[in-house]
């Protein structure tokens, strides 16, 4: 007894083409989601700059001086800090200071590197981006 119903199905061919349409539109996105959350971090870690630089001038208004200021345990160092070291870059002068976050890990990228925040409000990096505003 034979039947002649045609089983249903895909074919090879047919499912090896689905699989390469679908490396083909992972290996254009998954860079982009990458990069995606790299400015995520960094976008989390100049907020948190910001915040040390508040800080850092509150205490220059009840004290005159940026002298003796350290940054306390802020919140928002430790959420960064699997990608950022946030803190003050050197000891603040009486009328300086500066707030750096240097990239560790897989945030370390040649974009943007270390990000800095002085008194005056000066936003730095150090990496080969065209311009600073690409980073904060």
């Amino acid at each position: 007894m034979h039947s002649n119903r045609r089983v249903a199905g895909f074919t090879l061919v047919e499912l090896m083409i689905v699989v390469a349409i679908i490396a083909i539109l992972g290996a254009v996105a998954y860079p982009s989601y990458i990069e995606h959350v790299r400015k995520t971090r960094r976008a989390a870690a100049a907020g948190c700059m910001m915040e040390a630089s508040q800080f850092m001038e509150r205490y220059y208004t009840t004290n005159m001086t940026y002298l003796g200021g350290a940054l306390p345990n802020l919140g928002c160092i430790n959420e960064v800090s699997q990608y950022y070291t946030v803190g003050l870059n050197g000891a603040a002068t009486a009328t300086t200071f500066t707030v750096q976050g240097v990239p560790t890990g897989a945030q370390n990228d040649a974009k943007c590197g270390t990000l800095t925040i002085d008194q005056k409000g000066t936003k730095t990096k150090s990496g080969s981006a065209s311009n600073v505003a690409q980073c904060f």
